[in-house]
């Protein structure tokens, strides 16, 4: 979907998006210029314009589209859950695999929160837009885990995790992780 509602899935666009996605997590997204995004992509300042009216559009996609990754993986996981408690444990793990991958910079959201706190931002509703959706999430699985405050609970998992994500590319991810397991045992226990 381009920026502007319409449909606009081409080879190019493909590209650029993958290349702009690869490079904005790996450098921060202020840190790249429109320049090094049609290099590596092969295409031309005209061809980026096309698809996305400006490197705002491209950072909303960005955005959206790791979104939309990460909803389709988590949801995929949950299916598979036979628990609320399994499905808590489940996303859990997946906060984890992310830690333990060896390109991992952060979270993606948080870090584009960081570089643009401004809420007139377009980041800023994409960003706001997914958390909202993983604390939906969240809170699903406690309710089903028959959590007594929902919430609460939900909250008090996305802080966690939240924590996890910013120290995971600080700190030795085994001790995040470990830290991380520690607190959702924690949380898990009081349902």
């Amino acid at each position: 979907m381009a920026d502007d509602g319409t449909e606009r899935v081409s080879e190019a666009r493909t590209r650029l998006l993958a290349t702009a996605s690869r490079i904005f997590y790996l450098k921060g997204i202020h840190a790249v210029g429109v320049e090094e995004i049609v290099d590596e992509a092969q295409v031309t300042r005209a061809t980026l314009y096309r698809h996305f009216r400006s490197k705002d559009g491209l950072i909303v996609a960005y955005l959206q589209a790791a979104s939309q990754a990460e909803r389709e993986s988590l949801t995929a996981l949950l299916e598979e859950a036979p628990s609320g408690v399994d499905a808590i444990r489940q996303v859990a793990a997946a906060v984890e695999a992310q830690i333990q991958n060896p390109s991992f910079r952060g979270c993606a959201f948080l870090n584009a929160a960081a570089e643009y706190p401004d809420e007139e931002h377009p980041a800023h509703p994409a960003v706001l837009e997914h958390r909202r959706w993983f604390m939906e999430l969240v809170t699903s699985a406690m309710q089903a885990a028959s959590a007594t405050d929902p919430e609460r609970s939900a909250e008090l998992f996305v802080m966690l995790r939240d924590g996890a994500m910013a120290a995971g590319c600080l700190a030795d991810p085994d001790d995040v992780i470990r830290i991380f397991r520690s607190g959702v045992d924690g949380l898990v226990a009081t349902l």
